[in-house]
């Protein structure tokens, strides 16, 4: 007896798992909005030294004023980080006469252009010029939270269950979230991003293996791909909320938000049956099938706490499964480190793109919007391939294909803009195709008993990807393309590792360590025994 009987009997996707799907679906809407809402917070409006302290200038205009006190650079841009140390009165006559004139850096803090943005952290605590590198810690910072949270989460709802650490995650990520737009010191501000990072991918963590636990072998797919699309749906809604919400504060507060209602609709959630099953919580499992059964119209089909008891019986009920159980025998070690490099390398090149919204020289609310909605046909394609040519291959070749694209990046001028931009746009398709599958695929590849440590360890190395991914931007000082050579390298070395990994396509979950340790798995769908 195994758990895929039990869901064929009791309906393994019918309106209660539909009501499962949808839930979650709600409840990661604010996920994507955080994880890229260092785009517009942070984001640097242009700006030249604030050089009031040089004189009142009344009988100049602004353009005038800002040419006899600020250089400017062999672009024709004005600096946004030296000042001249007295008025140059005579480049009002002869501009290009600065041969002589000496400058210092920004004496008074700057001056802002906000026209785009009404606030942002950038200009409310001068993360600019020497102070650059703070701006781009904002998004590490968040996203170490993210990491270690991760680690953490898995291993509490592998150990305390789904349901309750779900709602631990909303609550106490939509407490942080909304502290943190109250901040009014960049440490305080750090600080309760990194808390906030720390308690909401206990959502997505949480969520994605409670759909797919509750789901036959033959709907995994589907919700997989819906999965993802939750992401991409909050992404393009994302883009009008900022485009609408030009004050970092207020933005920060509007995303933060829904997580009310998710809260909400925790109470008509299930926790695992498969997890509540490995842990000898039987009445509890037999509750939620009951459940199940009523709501999908197959009373009749209710199993005995004596039937329940024969799944992964060759565990020890009531077992604690730590992080060390991913690393204590030798598949389970092996599948460990090959994910983890995988989900550091999707998550790299994922990122590294996402983040690099304004280095095309294109509107930034529109560049955006476009990298938000090309995942929705990337992730819709993911729903033909997974089952024509395999989860496996799927992976190689989204990845393959990003690394292409980044590549080709490298050797388009960027005096050409535009083409830049429209082999980003593909680069992202293809690399949300990748993290679509990524997530499906490992979920599949883990035993029930630990699939949450193993996902939450795959998220941590994730997540570091992620932290890592603003200061390979930075690697710009060094050389203009080196960034673009890192992500893609990074790409096809993820490419090399998804293609060690086994197939699961049609494959039944794995419930203990056992199963992974022992014959490969035997347990699958024939689509032809109808023939």
């Amino acid at each position: 007896m195994t758990f895929e009987n039990v869901l064929a009997d009791i309906g393994g996707f019918g309106k209660f798992q539909i009501m499962i799907v949808a839930i979650n679906f709600l409840g990661r809407f604010t996920l994507p909005c955080h994880f890229v809402l260092n785009n517009f917070i942070a984001a640097t409006p242009a700006h030249h030294c604030d050089t009031s302290s040089l004189g009142d200038f009344l009988n100049l205009s602004q353009a005038e004023r800002i040419a006899v006190t600020v250089p400017v650079e062999r672009d024709g841009s004005v600096s946004s980080c030296r000042m001249f140390a007295k008025p140059q009165y005579h480049l009002l006559l002869n501009s290009s006469d600065v041969s002589d004139a000496a400058t210092v850096p920004c004496q008074n803090g700057w001056v802002y252009d906000n026209t785009t943005f009404k606030s942002t952290i950038t200009s409310e605590w001068d993360l600019v010029c020497d102070r650059r590198g703070k701006n781009k810690a904002t998004a590490t910072i968040f996203f170490v939270g993210v990491m270690f949270g991760a680690i953490t989460f898995g291993s509490l709802s592998d150990r305390f269950g789904r349901r309750i650490m779900l709602l631990v995650s909303y609550v106490s990520g939509m407490l942080f979230a909304l502290a943190s737009a109250f901040s009014t010191t960049y440490v305080m501000f750090a600080v309760l991003r990194f808390f906030t990072g720390f308690c909401i991918t206990g959502i997505v963590i949480v969520s994605s293996a409670l759909n797919v636990e509750w789901v036959d072998i033959e709907h995994r797919k589907l919700v997989g791909v819906i999965d993802s699309l939750s992401w991409s749906f909050g992404l393009v809604i994302f883009s009008g909320i900022a485009y609408l919400v030009t004050d970092w504060r207020w933005l920060v507060l509007s995303v933060t938000s829904p997580l009310i209602l998710s809260i909400i609709t925790w109470r008509w959630l299930p926790d695992s049956a498969r997890w509540l099953i490995a842990n000898g919580k039987l009445e509890k499992a037999q509750m939620y099938l009951k459940k199940c059964a009523k709501m999908n119209q197959r009373e009749d089909s209710i199993h005995t706490l004596q039937t329940l008891s024969t799944i992964g019986v060759r565990e020890t009920k009531g077992r604690t499964y730590t992080y060390l159980d991913l690393i204590r025998t030798p598949k389970m070690r092996k599948l460990a480190l090959r994910t983890g490099l995988l989900w550091f390398c999707v998550a790299t090149t994922f990122y590294g793109i996402s983040f690099n919204i304004t280095g095309f020289g294109l509107n930034i609310y529109l560049t955006q919007f476009t990298y938000a909605l090309i995942e929705v046909p990337a992730k819709l394609s993911i729903y033909y391939f997974l089952d024509k040519i395999g989860r496996r291959n799927t992976e190689v070749g989204a990845l393959l294909l990003a690394g292409l694209c980044l590549g080709i990046n490298i050797v388009i001028p960027k005096s050409i803009p535009v083409a830049r931009t429209v082999v980003a746009v593909f680069g992202k398709g293809f690399s949300a195709a990748s993290f679509g599958t990524v997530g499906l695929y490992s979920s599949e590849l883990y035993p029930t008993v630990v699939r949450q440590n193993g996902m939450g360890y795959n998220s941590f190395m994730a997540r570091f990807g992620v932290a890592v991914s603003p200061l390979i931007l930075l690697l710009d000082e060094v050389w203009k393309d080196l960034p673009q050579v890192v992500l893609c390298s990074t790409a096809v070395l993820g490419a090399l590792v998804a293609r060690t990994l086994p197939e699961t396509r049609n494959r039944c979950l794995h419930e203990t360590i056992e199963d992974i340790e022992g014959e490969p798995n035997q347990c699958s769908i024939n689509k032809k025994s109808s023939e």
